[in-house]
This record gives structure tokens, sequence and C-alpha cells, in this order.
């Protein structure tokens, strides 16, 4: 039930000769790699398993002609596990970081593989997701996302990873600033919505530790017990700033049942099944777990979902150009519009659900 690998696409293999010779110089005991394999899912960075002399260990890279630094950063994320790990075990032990662009094309960096159930577009075989199960799943999700959120991120240096102070507008302008950057087509609904946003821009909250991609395929659940939570991944936009931005993209990403019949895209976040919380209940959930106020929250999820469309316009764009042949990028301008009409409906209706 652990998640698969599959061979790695064309154009996206590794320097296997660079990178073993670098890795023998840096990383003690390090020998050779037998096998390299590739994770498929996903649609940012890269990753890879690779079968070494030391066991399963995974690579992590910046895709192919991406241009947006701050969210292919391989030394920051490094950085991430590496000062996050000490207070918040559930993410993966880094093993070593190579900022040598020349050695495989791009950055990388090396962590432990941690093994386990991760949800995506349909469940792992041999895995029953009973209403009971889901319930318990979206708890725990919820209960994990509050528990980082409670982190001081004073007393643990957690602070240095952010600038908290004008948090919320430099994320406003600065997401605004990319989606038109990344501009294919002309989509009415993200245009309404980046005029709306700087318009009602709430002040920024008590700052906290937070994930910004926190969803059901981003978390590992032990596969003798799917209930448990083992490990967060992908921390790569990971900052201090305003918990409340960190929970509307959750939302934005949990879809809910009669969604899940509109894109496939959005189906594949197993969040509709039932037995899961609904956006409203995760809402309650997290105020409890929190302790946050968390009454006025229309503005942070539709910053949630124009947020995701501008992600999903970014690889799009690289897909129209050129840089990625991987055939699911073909219709995300799909769910770029799914997206904005997501945001524009909940500023229409004054609600998340």
């Amino acid at each position: 039930m652990t998640d698969p690998t599959a061979p790695v696409r064309p154009g996206e293999e590794l320097s296997l000769e660079a990178l073993q010779a670098w890795l023998r110089d840096h990383w003690p005991g390090f020998d050779c790699v037998y096998e390299v394999r590739q994770f498929p899912g996903g649609f940012s960075n890269l990753t890879y398993l690779l079968d070494t002399n030391l066991g399963a260990y995974v690579l992590r890279r910046p895709p192919f002609g991406a241009q947006i630094k701050s969210a292919h950063d391989m030394s920051r994320e490094y950085r991430v596990l590496s000062l996050l790990k000490p207070h918040f075990p559930k993410v993966p032990t880094p093993v070593c970081l190579c900022e040598d662009r020349f050695i495989i094309g791009a950055p990388f960096y090396i962590m432990e593989r941690v093994e386990g159930v991760i949800l995506r577009h349909k469940p792992p075989q041999g895995l029953t997701l009973a209403p009971a199960l889901m319930q318990r799943i979206s708890k725990t999700t919820v209960d994990t996302l509050a528990e980082l959120h409670r982190l001081d991120v004073y007393t643990t240096g957690l602070v240095h990873l952010g600038k908290p102070e004008g948090y919320v507008e430099r994320q406003v302008s600065g997401w605004i600033e990319r989606y038109y950057k990344a501009e294919t087509d002309t989509v009415d609904t993200m245009n309404a919505v980046a005029d709306w946003m700087p318009r009602h821009r709430p002040p920024d909250s008590m700052p906290a530790f937070i994930h910004n991609d926190y969803k059901y395929d981003n978390l590992v659940w032990d596969a003798h017990n799917p209930g448990h939570l083992t490990a967060v991944l992908d921390w790569e936009m990971a900052t201090v700033g305003d918990p409340l931005m960190d929970l509307g993209t959750t939302l934005a990403y949990w879809t809910e049942p009669r969604e899940a019949q509109a894109l496939q895209l959005a189906a594949a976040n197993l969040t509709w099944l039932p037995g899961n919380l609904s956006r409203a209940q995760v809402l309650e959930r997290y105020a409890t777990q929190s302790g946050r106020p968390v009454d006025d929250f229309l503005f942070y999820f539709v910053f949630g979902a124009f947020k995701i469309g501008v992600i999903v316009q970014q690889i799009y764009a690289r897909y129209r150009k050129g840089y990625t042949q991987d055939p699911r990028f073909a219709a995300l301008d799909e769910a770029v519009r799914y997206f904005g009409r997501l945001a524009v409906s909940a500023i229409e209706k004054g609600r998340i659900s």
C-alpha cells in the first residue's frame, strides 16, 4: 500500500555518474546507487527514489524550466527540514544538500524515505477507505495542522525562516503578480478575484510556522494503522506568516462531494469521500484545536483558491512552453478555471461551503 514509484520520465533522468561521485564525497558510508525510480505523483518539484548501498532514500530537485526560484529553493527546503525536525518530528530526516547546479543540472538534496500510505486520486490496493477511517483521517489532518501552528516560532528559531510582518499584503500582491506573469489565456474569474482581494485584505494575525501546501497527498499514513499520521511532505513553500492563510489554502483543496463531480483533478483530493469532515466542520475543529478565532474566514478561502489557481497556471505555462512533456499537464487550464470559479462563488454566496 506504500506510495508507488515508476520508471523515470523521459527528459527527467538524473546524471547518475556525476551524482554518485558527489555523494561519495559528501555522504559518509555511501558507495553506489543500484536503481533510480521516480514518484509520478505531484506537479511541482521532482522526487526520485534512490536504492543505495545504505538503503532507500529520496532525492528532490526543481522541475525543468522552473523560473520561480523562491518556490523551488532546495537550500531553503533542506534548512526547513533541519530546523523543524527537532520540534515537529513528523518530517523526513534530511541527509545532505548539494547547491552546485552542475552536478545533475540543478541543486538537490537527499532525505530519508518515509514509507506509508499517501491518499491520491484512487485508494491504494488493500485499503478500504470506510467512513469511520476517513473521519479519523480528516480529524487527524486538522489536528496536525493546528499542532504545527501552535509551535513557538521564536523559541524554536523558526522565525528566521520568514518575515511575518506584512505577510498578508505581500502574499496578495505577490500571487497576483505571479499569475499575470504566467498567464496564457484570459480567465475572467481569476481576474475578478485579483481585483477583489486587495480591497478586502485583513490585517495579519499572530504569526505561526505554516506549510502552505497542506493537503492529503502531502501526508504519509501508517500502512498498518492508516489513521496514524507519520509524516508531512513537500515543505517547499513553508514559512512564517498568518496561519489562517495556510488553512485557507487547505480548505480550497478540501473538495466536497458536489465539486468532486465537477472536475477530475478536484476529485483527486479524497476529502469528498463519506466520513470526511465538511469544510465548515474543519474550520470549527481547527478553531478548537488551535485556539485561534476563525469568525471572518471568507477572504482566506478566496485567497487559497486563487493561489492554487496560480500554482496550476504556472505549471500549465511551463507545459505550453515545452519545458515538460508530462501529459497530465495538458488540461490544467481547466483546473485554473475551476479554482477561479470556486473563489468567485464563495464571494457571491458569502460562505466557504
